[in-house]
């Protein structure tokens, strides 16, 4: 049982490795329906996965920085005012119940199963118009908006990646490389933040955080240079289905088991 448990993990560690480094997008929707599936509370297994992010982010961050594709004082900001946010959100979710928890988990990945599938089908769309502000506003709006992602990343462990893309395009000029790796910088920053509130309050697994992290590190690393390669919309495209999966076993969890 316990070979089982280290494999999942691992298994685990692949697959965030892989959304990481392609998306941006933070391993929660992954590490926190499979480690409440095992049997870990579900308050825990969102402290696990944002010190799951922690450990990920800083090998994608790397290979971004190294390709030039990352706006670090965009990243610093949003980031900044996301660890803000989620300190308010780990001691929100300390006092709330775990079921309306993952209502609002379950809720927000159907959403972005939406967006993100929608997306995929209209790269060459303006879609989101881009607000016109100049660069000291473009900053100061996008500190704003980063506080409640924050908040979101205490509550349930969404780090924010798909998020912090959605600020950018709204703030800045990008190329699609660059706002992941920009958002990559500023999801660490708020998973930092997330998961030191969740260590403060006891809900952090340490061994699956490290096994899953580790992987993750170093399938991130090789998928975040695969990134640089692959067309956008089958990257979007790839993300709506994780979530669909993710929120289907979910909804199993919340309604029958």
């Amino acid at each position: 049982m316990d070979l089982i448990f280290y494999i999942i993990l691992i298994i685990i560690g692949i697959a965030v490795g892989a959304l990481t480094g392609i998306t941006g997008s933070s391993g929660v929707i992954v590490v926190v329906p499979a480690l409440s599936f095992m049997g870990i509370n579900f308050k825990t297994s969102i402290g696990t996965s944002l010190l799951v992010d922690v450990i990920t982010t800083t090998i994608v961050i790397y290979v971004y920085f190294k390709k030039k594709t990352i706006n670090v004082a965009a990243g610093i900001i949003l980031g900044i005012g996301a660890v803000i946010g989620a300190q308010i959100g780990s001691n929100i979710a300390h006092i709330l119940p775990v079921i309306p928890l993952e209502i609002i988990f379950t809720a927000m990945a159907a959403y972005m199963a939406y967006y993100s599938i929608r997306k995929s089908y209209n790269m060459n769309k303006k879609g989101i118009k881009k607000w016109n502000l100049n660069k000291f506003f473009s900053f100061l709006f996008g500190f704003i908006l980063s506080i409640p992602i924050g908040i979101l990343t205490g509550v349930i462990g969404t780090s924010g990646g798909i998020m912090f893309i959605l600020i950018i395009i709204l703030l800045f000029s990008m190329r699609a490389q660059d706002m992941v790796g920009t958002a990559t910088l500023a999801m660490f920053l708020s998973a930092l933040s997330g998961s030191l509130g969740y260590v403060r309050i006891g809900h952090i697994n340490y061994v699956a955080s490290i096994i899953i992290g580790v992987i993750a590190l170093i399938s991130g690393y090789y998928f975040s240079i695969y990134a640089h390669k692959i067309d956008q919309k089958y990257i979007y495209r790839f993300l709506g289905v994780v979530f669909i999966i993710v929120v289907v076993s979910e909804l199993i969890k919340i309604l029958i088991l």
